[in-house]
């Protein structure tokens, strides 16, 4: 009865979207901003309602299908325009070359290659590469003009203030111990298929070890359900924040929001966030996003010192000790000063991501998709690299895999770059920082693994890298301005899908 419930509920919505989606393929990127962040939450609302397996699993695809209609319409125009919808420059290619090798790894058998991923594995590696590139051409596809772009930065501004607040107050108000009673475990471990030990069953980052006698920190986590993801969503929010600066509710949007951030205790995140702004600085040719930068990483040292005391705590069960003393007897040594380099998490992102480049020295062809990350974990295929995205696509593709992802993660970088400082426009310059800092998580975590950051992230990221110079502030213009470089001298006919 519950599954019907949910079903007529659904679908409804889904075709009310699917229709706004096809007659502006922008409206996905809102329905993305807000829909990923309660994603997980709302999961697992459901789960606990009743609705398991392929049911949920179809309704949780809504953000793939939003995805594949506002592909299909630009497509549509495309062949009715007969022309591209954008000059193809270099960035792109490489997009296109790594979507193509991605699709061949997906037919290579894995015993060819000494995988031993299932053809349901390798699908969701599939879906979990191909993501970004869709997301990017899309981005690159549809025309915006520049003013569109503000309530899209406000949507993505107000959403992680909520997102931030409703993790604060989770975090003091509501007990771990209703967490471990909650449809979470059960929707992580037997829908999603994640093999997790932390405290009741809960993924292990939802807290912060400090030794299994001593009452661990909670980390906020939201609604996402995870602190990284939540900590990724604030550091753009944050680096857009900074650059729009149009009103006086985004002062506490941000203040809110690096509240959020610090009570994820990311500390990776923190150090993008600075990263970030040491790009923001050179785009915008000021100074203060570098006093900005060095405040950060201020912060961010304080802050290990200072979030123990005052971040609220729980306690093992007498189970979850047991789970703490075998974990412990497996990696010896471990010291839970979080400043220590022999900490768990510290230690564990390096030796993933040590492991993942012998990986690609030794096994250059790679294993096949679905033998690295997030992908193998839920999957229980051997992982043969995990934590970074540059090593976990060359263990899945091979040397050919980590160049072409690291070479289209460096030319989209640059081109944002460079778009901002030819334009000065707010838009390409916050969306540069916030890749800078995407980038620099990636060395160490699958930022492409959450959902959010390969669905907003890349779209905006498509939007602005090659947007045409003003005379102007485009943001104020009524009409006739997009963000979206000239096709050339002589017009040429094209594809206009209007948001």
């Amino acid at each position: 009865m519950t599954t019907a419930i949910a079903l007529a509920i659904y679908v409804p919505l889904l075709l009310a979207g699917a229709v706004a989606v096809w007659r502006a393929p922008i409206v996905a990127l809102y329905a993305w901003i807000v829909g990923i962040a309660v994603h997980n939450a709302v999961g697992a609302a459901l789960y606990g309602a009743g609705v398991h397996g392929s049911t949920l699993t179809a309704i949780q695809a809504w953000k793939e299908i939003l995805l594949a209609v506002a592909l299909a319409r630009i497509a549509l125009e495309a062949v009715r325009a007969r022309a591209l919808p954008f000059r193809p420059q270099v960035v792109d290619w490489l997009a296109l070359a790594y979507g193509l090798l991605v699709a061949l790894y997906f037919v290579i058998p894995q015993h060819a290659l000494g995988g031993a991923a299932s053809r349901h594995a390798a699908g969701l590696a599939l879906k979990h590469d191909l993501i970004p590139v869709a997301a990017y051409f899309l981005g690159r596809s549809v025309v915006v003009r520049r003013e569109q772009l503000v309530p899209v930065a406000w949507t993505l501004i107000g959403a992680a203030a909520i997102v931030a607040t409703w993790g604060l107050i989770d975090d003091y108000a509501i007990p771990i111990s209703w967490w471990r009673r909650s449809a979470v475990v059960p929707y992580f471990h037997k829908q999603l298929g994640y093999d997790y030990h932390g405290t009741g069953g809960l993924p292990e980052n939802f807290i912060y070890n400090v030794g299994s006698d001593k009452p661990f920190l909670r980390r906020l986590v939201s609604s996402f359900l995870s602190p990284l993801a939540t900590a990724y969503m604030l550091t753009v929010a944050l680096l857009l924040a900074v650059v729009l600066r149009r009103a006086r509710w985004i002062a506490v949007a941000c203040v809110v929001s690096a509240a959020g951030l610090l009570f994820t205790f990311s500390r990776s995140s923190l150090l993008a966030l600075a990263a970030g702004l040491v790009v923001l600085a050179f785009v915008l040719r000021r100074w203060w996003p570098v006093a900005a930068a060095a405040l950060t990483i201020g912060v961010s040292i304080a802050w290990v010192h200072v979030f123990p005391s005052i971040a609220p705590t729980g306690r093992f069960t007498s189970a979850d000790i047991v789970q703490q003393h075998r974990t412990s007897k497996q990696h010896p040594g471990a010291s839970f000063n979080p400043t220590s380099a022999s900490e768990p998490s510290l230690h564990e992102h390096w030796r993933s991501l040590i492991d993942g480049a012998r990986t690609l020295v030794h096994h250059p062809q790679g294993y096949g998709l679905g033998n690295a990350g997030q992908t193998a974990s839920r999957t229980g295929t051997p992982i043969k690299a995990g934590e970074s995205n540059y090593t976990e696509m060359g263990a899945e593709m091979g040397i050919l895999g980590s160049i072409l992802w690291t070479a289209w993660i460096v030319a989209l970088l640059v081109g944002l770059i460079r778009s901002a400082r030819t334009t000065r426009w707010w838009a390409a310059a916050g969306v540069a920082a916030a890749f800078a800092a995407a980038a620099v998580l990636a060395i160490q975590t699958d930022v492409i693994g959450d959902p959010w950051m390969g669905y907003v992230l890349w779209s905006l990221a498509g939007i602005c890298v090659a947007p045409v110079a003003l005379a102007r502030d485009g943001d104020r213009s009524a009409s006739g301005h997009r963000a979206r470089s000239p096709e050339g001298r002589r017009p040429r006919p094209r594809s206009r899908v209007l948001p």
